[in-house]
């Protein structure tokens, strides 16, 4: 049988060649666009979902932390009230004599230890204070006239004072409470007390927290951030800064818009916000995103107002984009190739036809040919499926592996990195107030010292972090310590503490080298003498602290002991029990004989406790020696 040569004879190329190119032309940007379309499509659906979690979330949190607010500023409105019970004060305000002033300043004065607020003192009916917790000091409010202030107008109309504002004598700023002394019926003096709610800024930056309070006048109180605090959360018309500027309710403080860059309303108390950067924020962005959610402070004017980042939320949400847009992608290609693929078979079909009409015998070996390519696609087919299903299951157990890797890390790290850093952050806020002081004075000499002891902290806490991570890698520790260099390093941070408690220090031990490392060695140190510093707070007899050490074989004994109260025997089996203290409120989280006992244990060494019958408690570190290399014969 012969072919007719027309049936093979090619289209024309204008036909041919212009519907394939067109679709060459058109077909990726048509794609692109649809791509791109989608990511954006699932990126701000990913967004609004993600938005309504965080919101419900910060919800939550928000309503945790107010009632925290309102519980700190609760806790102290029956003080004021209570002088009402104390006869000494009214004597002092019917009869204002010196030893009616004594006394009531020596009672208001122990009052205000035992409460712990920032001070409280007694105003007459005119405002001058006659009496005062504070009256030692050098800035005491005693002989003041406070009558301009508006808790002294409310208090002695007989309604409570409520009040927050910079202190007119000090410049420190506090919240005040005010009550009126009733006698019989009548008005005779105002009791006020003041209040510091800074504990509450630093429970925020603890925690990572970002938010602030702002009270009736829209001016932020308290702030995680420092730089936002005494700013005006709304504007504020020149007349209303006239007038706040002469009640002095913020000193002379420039009350500053707070102003956000971006602002979108959400709902009632929800918005989105933008602010610029500051310095304190660790990130690359010039600008910080937050959603920003506020309710009002029961029994008061005041606002809470919780910021939530959201530029984790966004990024998260962009993956989303790029994941849809990327599924399409795949999709779009696995399209184009099965029609291509299609039109492949098709063009055979349609080839095997014409040649099965032309001779059987080509057509016999295409069907051939046919049957050996659908098998071999089909094991290829298989070939892909399996593949695929491999892939899947190790990029699973990969996910897994490297979320469990974290979660150990952060197990193992979290609260030896806390724990250890605490001790330098305390001597760096010490060092640095004491710097301010001392350049205020104009004493350079002991600045630059404080300034050199701090920049030695700052590479201490850099040696910490290193050495914790090293202790997590291997089991022993062959660094060198000399002990006398330790000691002294661990009582220059611990100076101000031994000179305040009046502590009689004995040190009776020589200078050896020992193995083990020397910032290492100077945190078990640190440890053992503070707890010993903690233990003597409360000593009647004139407190004392020894520092002893004598060999024991190829080992160097050291003994950290004092005189004080002693340890309770129902305490003594938990002491190196994680999270166990005997230390009250949040004085002590119960770490640090814990990884002391750990990080002696590591270099070769053990941590005991001894309880003299003389009393107190005797702290024994036993550490291995640095042996003199021994010579080689000759």
């Amino acid at each position: 049988m012969k072919c007719d040569p027309n049936l093979y004879r090619g289209a024309p190329p204008s036909l041919a060649v212009k519907p394939r190119l067109l679709r060459h032309l058109l077909l990726p940007p048509l794609i692109i666009l649809l791509m791109i379309g989608l990511g954006y499509a699932g990126y701000r659906i990913s967004e609004h979902f993600s938005v309504v979690t965080l919101s419900e979330s910060g919800e939550r949190q928000l309503e945790l932390h107010a009632r925290t607010v309102e519980s700190e500023l609760s806790k102290y409105t029956y003080l004021p009230s209570l002088l009402e019970l104390e006869s000494s004060v009214s004597q002092l305000l019917a009869d204002p004599t010196v030893q009616n002033r004594v006394t009531v300043n020596q009672y208001l004065e122990g009052l205000n230890r035992r409460s712990r607020s920032r001070a409280i003192y007694v105003l007459d009916t005119t405002g001058r204070v006659v009496a005062t917790s504070n009256w030692r000091d050098s800035d005491s409010y005693l002989g003041e006239d406070l009558s301009f202030r508006a808790y002294f107008k409310d208090a002695v109309r007989g309604q409570p004072g409520r009040f927050y504002g910079i202190g007119s004598t000090t410049g420190e700023p506090g919240y005040y409470l005010a009550h009126g002394l009733e006698e019989q019926g009548k008005i005779i003096g105002v009791a006020v007390i003041k209040v510091r709610l800074e504990a509450l800024e630093e429970r925020w930056q603890r925690a990572r927290l970002e938010a602030y309070v702002s009270d009736e006048n829209g001016i932020i109180i308290l702030s995680s951030d420092p730089s936002r605090r005494l700013k005006s959360v709304r504007p504020l018309t020149a007349d209303v800064k006239e007038q706040l500027a002469r009640s002095l309710q913020y000193y002379w403080w420039p009350l500053v818009e707070l102003q956000p860059l971006e602002r979108e309303r959400l709902g009632e108390g929800v918005e989105k916000v933008t602010f610029t950067a500051s310095n304190e924020i660790m990130t690359d962005d010039k600008e910080v995103s937050y959603l920003a959610q506020t309710r009002k402070l029961n029994d008061t004017p005041w606002d809470i107002t919780l910021l939530t980042p959201l530029q984790d939320l966004r990024r998260a949400a962009a993956n989303q984009g790029m994941l849809v847009a990327g599924a399409f992608a795949l999709l779009a290609f696995l399209l184009i190739a099965w029609n291509e693929r299609r039109k492949v078979i098709a063009t055979r079909l349609a080839a095997r036809e014409a040649l099965q009409e032309a001779n059987s015998q080509l057509e016999r070996k295409i069907t051939e040919r046919t049957a050996h390519l659908r098998a071999s696609n089909e094991r290829l087919k298989g070939q892909i499926r399996e593949r695929r299903q491999a892939e899947e299951t190790l990029r699973r157990a990969q996910d897994e592996l490297v979320q469990a890797g974290k979660l150990a890390a952060i197990g193992q790290m979290s609260t030896s990195i806390a724990h250890e850093l605490n001790q330098p952050l305390a001597a760096l806020r010490t060092l640095s107030g004491n710097t301010v002081r001392f350049l205020e004075r104009g004493d350079l000499t002991v600045a630059t010292n404080n300034l050199s002891t701090i920049n030695n902290l700052v590479d201490r806490m850099g040696r910490i972090t290193a050495n914790l991570r090293s202790f997590a890698r291997r089991g022993e520790d062959l660094g060198q310590a000399n002990l006398n260099k330790a000691v002294d390093t661990v009582l220059q941070l611990l100076a101000s503490r031994l000179e305040a408690s009046g502590v009689e220090l004995h040190r009776d031990f020589i200078d050896v080298a020992l193995k083990i490392d020397q910032t290492r060695l100077e945190q078990i140190l640190l440890n053992l003498i503070g707890n010993a510093l903690d233990a003597l707070q409360d000593q009647p007899t004139a407190p004392q602290l020894w520092l002893e050490g004598a060999h024991s074989e190829d080992k160097y004994r050291i003994c950290v002991r004092d005189n004080g109260p002693g340890i309770a025997p129902e305490n003594r089996k938990h002491l190196f029990e994680p999270f166990f203290t005997t230390k009250p409120g949040e004085q002590g989280l119960g770490l640090g004989l814990t990884l002391s006992a750990s990080l002696a244990a590591a270099a070769g060494g053990n941590l005991g406790v001894e309880f003299p019958q003389t009393g107190g408690v005797a702290f024994v570190l036993l550490l291995p020696l640095v042996l003199p290399a021994k010579a080689e014969p000759i």
